[in-house]
């Protein structure tokens, strides 16, 4: 039997969330909100994935607070305006597909906000050109030829926290079952952990037990207030000598299971222009093993991972509990279609649909064409 196509259940306070397969959209900013409220697009987008055949669908990085946006079109969560905008079109969008289980990953960008849209440069933007005000551990900028962030303050942190709760219990409000906190790319989060990014000199800086002080506060605070499956996504190294890695990953998830989280998402780099990332097909499938093994948690994996075949071998070999693809998704919206077909799966299909597969894909479906008069 395919582990791909088999069930999975995500443990939390709420008594779990089972999916009816491995399959997990992973997040991917579409740098398409206004103001960071969810638009049309976002309608388009998430209804063509919520039919992907995926038990889970991520909704992208969405900012806790207005300068916690990587670009001025990235989608926010951080009052009653852009909650409204989201939960309308969320709403609107699992109308129009079979059900499916729907995460939201929150986010802060830290010194990696305030940036231009991806296809204009991705760089830092002035103020004079719609950029606002960073904020880091530390006044270490991303670039040297970039301004340096503010070092946060107690005080401001503790906001931050508050924020990451607030935009929590909206998501709870609006239905969405699971949150991932967005510990990875050289955000916020992934700021503190790194010692590539954080020169703090007081409890939040130096030590492993300090750099990992404020990413615990904020779960553990996120965690009292969902009850849903709350995970985290890593970056589990850096890909820098003296960088976050591995093994620190595989404590740090150890100390996230101690107090409540039910899932990790392994992906790597973002935290220094120094990276030399190793690309290649399943690049990162090592880090989620070594994270998996270290802390037991159901892991997802991420990470140049496209193939049916290559998805079920990453299962069957131990090396994940979840397999996450994103441009994969984007190429090909109905990839877990094909993976069903390719692997002897089931998934659920919109009936509008059921007349494109081929006779020999039908039974994964469990349906009859339907034929046109």
């Amino acid at each position: 039997m395919s582990l791909l196509f088999s069930p999975l259940t995500l443990p939390s306070p709420n008594g779990g969330l089972t999916l009816p397969n491995r399959i997990v959209v992973a997040p991917m900013c579409q740098y398409n909100a206004h103001d960071g409220e969810a638009t049309d697009w976002h309608l388009m987008h998430w209804g063509n994935l919520l039919n992907s055949g995926a038990a889970l669908f991520t909704i992208e990085a969405t900012a806790v607070l207005p300068e916690g946006r990587i670009t001025p079109a990235c989608l926010g969560l951080w009052d009653e305006r852009t909650e409204a905008a989201l939960a309308d079109t969320l709403q609107r969008a699992r109308r129009l597909a079979p059900h499916t289980a729907v995460c939201i990953q929150l986010a802060h960008a830290g010194r990696k906000a305030s940036s231009a849209l991806p296809w204009e440069g991705g760089q830092l933007l002035a103020a004079e050109s719609g950029g606002w005000e960073t904020f880091g551990p530390s006044a270490e900028s991303q670039l040297p030829s970039e301004p340096p962030p503010t070092a946060l303050s107690l005080a401001r942190m503790a906001e931050i926290k508050a924020a990451f709760v607030r935009a929590a219990e909206r998501a709870q409000a609006m239905g969405i079952e699971a949150v991932e906190l967005h510990g990875a790319h050289g955000y916020l989060i992934h700021e503190f952990l790194s010692p590539l990014a954080n020169h703090r000199d007081d409890e939040y800086g130096g030590s492993f037990e300090n750099r990992i002080r404020f990413p615990m506060e904020v779960f553990a605070a996120v965690r009292a207030v969902f009850k849903g499956p709350l995970g985290m996504r890593l970056s589990a190294s850096d890909w820098v000598e003296g960088g976050w890695d591995g093994e620190q990953s595989g404590v740090l998830a150890q100390r996230l299971k101690a107090v409540g989280c039910d899932f990790i998402h392994v992906s790597s780099g973002g935290v220094s222009p120094q990276q030399k990332i190793p690309l290649g097909a399943g690049y990162q499938v090592p880090l989620a093993r070594q994270v998996r093994d270290a802390s037991g948690l159901l892991t997802m994996a991420v990470g140049l991972i496209t193939e049916p075949a290559q998805a079920e071998a990453i299962l069957q070999a131990g090396d994940a509990d979840l397999i996450a693809l994103a441009r994969a998704f984007l190429y090909q919206p109905r990839w877990g279609w094909l993976a069903a077909a390719a692997l002897g799966g089931t998934v659920q299909a919109t009936p509008a649909y059921w007349r494109c597969l081929p006779r020999e894909a039908q039974a994964a479906f469990g349906k009859v064409s339907v034929g046109m008069r």
